[in-house]
């Protein structure tokens, strides 16, 4: 398989604004950012493993890459991206993104935010960098990311990220932080549907579901129009019972108004039960949703939205080590941490072989071949 830097993924970053002065551009940007993402996608976890991949694969490198000066040391690796300008790095991912869901298509598009712990540094006086990001689930695809100010929360990071994405069509799950108005005004506007969770935070809303549901519960939803689905799954010695329901915004007694909650039309539970073989728990969750009541399509988003805390989340920590990670110079944390995004993407895409992503890296620092295939993927 042969790499040109006229390949899909590389081509949308070419255009990236090189913050170097000309007098010390010893190494084309473009041939520092293929390289790093190659890297990142075969294992790499910081600027040293990215330019020791570098050094072993020059030859292959070679094929594709100008290299005027050789394989950039790990000091120009970090510079570089201590420099690059985030935004306009995130919006040439974003590009590549579009080209890619232009055909795919998205359903459903869940926003969640993720600290990066180990970019604390006291000394520095700087805070961990926190990041909001949008998973398109179905597709299993990272579509976008924004740092959260460090004298902000996600509440005003979110919008700011839906505003970037097109989400026309989509349907988009926000976890209880991003359960606001101006939030829900806002996916309207853009076309799309929500479905929050809804908590404490919400006040008399959350209390008035949360009573709804307790008082038709006792006579079974007798004369209430619902919608109900059950599933049951097991595995490790472990089941999962889940009912859903959801019945139309009309059933309640005192309506919100189309001016507080922007197509506001249905509510919903989420009743969960965990048996172990020495415990059971239960927990119940509420949510609120422009959609019309249909308990499998509540399922579907409300199943989604825990697909970033497993499939992006959990991934990022446990197979990209990204909270160990102490990369925190300058723009270097964020924009690592998209490198790594990027490469998750591609290992999603890449599906010739059954394997994990962990396993795929693997395979791909051996085999260049297969690394050719994860980029073009």
């Amino acid at each position: 398989m042969t790499l040109t830097l006229e390949s899909s993924l590389i081509q949308h970053f070419v255009a990236l604004e090189d913050p170097r002065v000309e007098r010390s551009k010893q190494h084309l940007l473009i041939d520092i950012i293929v390289i790093a993402i190659l890297a990142v996608i075969s294992g790499a976890d910081g600027w040293v493993a990215i330019e020791t991949y570098g050094q072993s694969k020059q030859e292959w490198l070679s094929t594709f890459l100008r290299l005027p000066n050789g394989i950039p040391s790990h000091d120009t690796f970090a510079r570089v991206f201590a420099r690059i300008n985030p935004e306009e790095f995130e919006e040439c991912f974003r590009n590549w993104i579009e080209a890619i869901t232009a055909t795919v298509g998205t359903q459903v598009i869940s926003i969640d935010g993720k600290t990066l712990r180990g970019s604390y540094d006291r000394e520095a006086k700087q805070s961990a960098l926190s990041l909001v990001s949008a998973w398109a689930s179905n597709h299993r695809l990272v579509l976008g990311q924004i740092k959260v100010n460090s004298k902000s929360n996600e509440i005003t990071a979110i919008p700011q990220l839906l505003k970037m994405l097109h989400i026309s069509g989509s349907i988009i799950s926000i976890d209880a932080m991003g359960c606001q108005k101006e939030i829900a005004t806002l996916i309207r506007q853009q076309g799309a549907d929500y479905v929050l969770a809804l908590k404490g935070n919400q006040g008399s809303l959350y209390t008035q579901v949360e009573q709804f549901f307790k008082q038709v519960q006792q006579t079974d939803f007798a004369g209430i129009e619902h919608s109900h689905h059950y599933t049951s799954e097991s595995g490790h010695g472990r089941i999962e019972i889940r009912h859903y329901y959801s019945i139309p915004i009309s059933a309640l007694a005192r309506k919100p108004t189309q001016e507080q909650w922007a197509g506001l039309s249905s509510i919903g539970m989420v009743i969960c039960e965990r048996r172990l073989w020495n415990k059971t728990s239960r927990e119940v969750r509420y949510y609120i949703s422009s959609l019309p009541a249909n308990a499998q399509v509540l399922a579907q988003a409300v199943r989604s939205h825990w697909g970033i805390e497993n499939s992006l989340h959990w991934t990022m920590d446990v197979t990209f080590s990204e909270d160990a990670s102490r990369i925190r110079t300058g723009n270097s944390c964020q924009n690592f941490a998209l490198l790594r995004r990027i490469a998750l993407n591609q290992l999603q895409r890449e599906t010739s072989i059954n394997s994990s992503i962990r396993m795929k890296r693997y395979r791909a620092a051996m085999d260049n071949h297969y690394a050719a295939k994860v980029l073009l993927a």
